[in-house]
């Protein structure tokens, strides 16, 4: 039995770079056998200050992982590019991460390896679970109840309880900061994906519906934009070449190489708003819903992880719906 946390020597964590040790022989170091919040704050301190890390990190690795020591300059800092280092179309900006779903950091129900197992598939059915994990404290994780798993426990005819009911074989668990893309497959064959928060702690789960929805808000906008494009360029194709090519940089004359500032500037002519045909609708009000749509295509265009705003997304649903109307 452990007696409580305790602090290691700086000597001995340095000697220790380069071995290998369990997740256990390196909680042991520290006096602890649990994962909790102060536990791994504190022991995060002390890597900090000696200038040591493992691979993976103690605080979110399965229980029965085998850590590697390093120091802690071995991990290359990630570098993003500055926004202004980007062109207007330049994607990704930066990859998906596990924790830019909602989902992955709004907590999540889970019960002890102590609880009844009519109580943890009542919780299920209350909450209309599909699986729940079953935790130690916060973070030590011993197994996932599924009606899967509680269906083959009741097949071997042994008495069900939680820890016969439970799964304890290929779990599949990411970090926050991990990147989402990586972690799909076993979304798709699990169903779900327990998370951790970088102290180690479970701080939500993603399932795949979180994943289709998520990525439906963040596509829609794209096609949107897409369509938007798509019926500009067909009712601009009464221009010729002239016209186009005397609002373009590239003076190439083609409608496809215009951007959406040389529409802007295209539509902005009297005699091209002529030839267009739409006397009933006000040129200073469509340029400048047509400038909103610039604006939004360039913001979403460097693919940002968080969801475009409400109001943007309205945006260019009322414009693409505009155009609906007048090009078929």
């Amino acid at each position: 039995m452990m007696d409580g946390f305790q602090a290691v020597e700086s000597p001995v964590l340095a000697q220790m770079v380069g071995r290998s040790v369990s997740a256990a022989q390196f909680l042991a170091l520290f006096g602890v056998r649990v994962r909790n919040h102060d536990n791994v704050a504190r022991i995060n301190a002390i890597l900090a200050d000696v200038g040591v890390a493992t691979i993976p990190s103690f605080s979110t690795c399965p229980t029965g992982s085998e850590l590697h020591i390093i120091k802690a300059k071995s991990f290359p800092a990630a570098v993003e590019p500055d926004e202004d280092d980007l062109s207007s179309s330049a994607m990704p900006h930066r990859a998906l991460q596990v924790g830019d779903l909602p989902s992955a950091r709004n907590g999540l129900d889970s019960v002890s390896p102590g609880t009844d197992l009519a109580a943890a598939t009542m919780l299920m059915r209350v909450k209309n679970y599909s699986q729940l994990p079953v935790i130690d404290g916060t973070s030590d994780l011993r197994g996932v109840l599924t009606w899967s798993s509680v269906a083959l426990n009741l097949e071997t005819g042994k008495r069900p309880t939680l820890a016969r009911a439970m799964t304890t074989d290929s779990i599949p668990v990411a970090e926050v900061h991990q990147q989402l893309l990586a972690h799909l497959p076993a979304i798709t064959k699990q169903g779900y994906l327990l998370v951790r928060a970088n102290n180690g702690t479970f701080c939500g789960i993603i399932t795949s519906a979180d994943v289709s929805g998520r990525f439906e808000t963040m596509a829609r906008p794209f096609f949107l934009v897409g369509d938007i494009e798509a019926r500009l360029r067909k009712c601009l194709a009464v221009l010729n070449e002239d016209a186009i090519a005397a609002v373009q940089r590239r003076k190439s004359g083609k409608i496809t190489d215009l951007t959406f500032g040389e529409y802007k500037n295209l539509i902005d002519n009297d005699a091209n708003w002529k030839l267009i045909g739409w006397p009933g609708v006000p040129r200073d009000q469509f340029i400048h819903r047509l400038d909103k749509v610039r604006i939004i295509r360039n913001e979403i265009a460097h693919f940002r992880p968080e969801p475009l705003a409400a109001t943007s997304l309205a945006a260019l649903e009322e414009f693409a719906g505009l155009l609906r109307q007048y090009v078929p």
